[in-house]
């Protein structure tokens, strides 16, 4: 993961492509790919919308606790990769571990395990349509956290439209038939974690100094040692592996965690965070797509209607003021999912 600039400031890469433009004046530009940051926008969809599907996949042979180690296992060393090949060192100072502990245990350990609990009870497409609601749960907790985040009628609007939403999804006024509500629970809760854990970070973290990569690649190794203490007390170690669970796992480390990191941030860089986190709205439909076409989930008519009804609401939490008021909320924004 390459160190990130916030919106609106040049990337190493532009710098340098500028500097090289100063001293060839002549020097035809050579212009980048148009498609290039939408093929990688699509891609990250694509790998956090089948992660659901990969965690389903884990859980039919891992307990949920082996899932999630596995996972933060194999994300981290994808991102210790991209250090060594970056020279860069990790963090130092007790305050900014201290803190990073905390904010593994909030982005990480906590809701990538939640997630994997939730799914053995529920389908990944309802895990995924859940993942959607931290932008609700985010603006919520902005006005109580956040003095400086001021809603406005727009965003209130899109707070009840999302869980109006969400309340289709789980057919409220079905009595919440055939639906498992302590799976469901458990995925609202790790959607819930996230933007606790984003608030904690953009609180305590911001401006250390040190490289957005360095930073997560911490953070991701504080998770794993959480999770390792943690895993052998609750479960005990697999007499066999099946190889397509093992493969799910691996793929959902080195994949859903290390590289779709990598790729976030540098899509913050090249297209700033308000187009970057744009791929939130896109992960819920394709972890629904997946889940029906090769898990064979069921599908009722409510699941895509609230899908819907939910990334409107989410989307709508995003809207701001005025175009004055953007600038400033994106490079915030661009300062808190650095750390993610």
């Amino acid at each position: 993961m390459s160190t990130v600039t916030p919106s609106g400031t040049q990337s190493p890469a532009t710098a340098t492509a500028s500097s090289h433009a100063d001293s060839r004046p002549l020097a035809a530009p050579q212009p980048r790919p148009r498609l290039d940051w939408r093929l990688r926008f699509g891609a990250l969809s694509l790998i956090w919308g089948f992660s659901f599907l990969l965690i389903k996949v884990g859980t039919e042979s891992f307990a949920p606790f082996q899932v999630t180690l596995g996972r933060l296992v194999f994300g981290t060393a994808v991102l210790a990769a991209a250090m060594a090949v970056k020279r860069e060192r990790l963090p130092r100072g007790k305050r900014v571990w201290a803190h990073l502990t905390v904010a593994a245990f909030l982005l990480n350990a906590l809701p990538f395990s939640l997630f994997a609990y939730a799914e053995l009870t529920i389908p990944s497409t309802l895990a995924g349509i859940c993942n959607a609601t931290s932008p609700l749960w985010g603006m919520i907790l902005s006005l109580v956290a956040l003095s400086e985040d001021r809603p406005t009628r727009v965003r209130f609007a899109g707070l009840g439209l999302g869980f109006v939403g969400v309340l289709t999804v789980l057919g409220a006024w079905q009595g919440f038939h055939g639906l498992d509500a302590t799976g469901t629970a458990l995925a609202l809760l790790a959607s819930l974690s996230y933007p606790i854990g984003w608030i904690y970070v953009r609180r305590t973290l911001a401006g250390t100094g040190h490289s957005h990569l360095s930073m997560t690649g911490a953070q991701l190794l504080l998770a794993t040692v959480q999770l390792a203490l943690v895993t052998p007390v609750f479960t005990t170690l697999p007499t066999h592996f099946s190889l397509v669970p093992l493969l799910a796992v691996a793929a959902l480390g080195a994949l859903g965690t290390g590289l779709a990191v990598l790729v976030q941030y540098g899509l913050v860089a090249e297209v700033g965070p308000t187009t970057a986190q744009m791929v939130t709205y896109f992960i819920p439909v394709i972890a629904t797509a997946a889940g029906v076409a090769i898990l064979g989930e069921s599908l009722r008519w409510t699941t895509p209607v609230g899908a819907v009804i939910v990334i409107a609401g989410a989307a709508l939490t995003q809207v701001r003021r005025s175009p004055g008021s953007t600038a400033p909320r994106a490079r915030l924004t661009g300062r808190l999912r650095k750390n993610v």
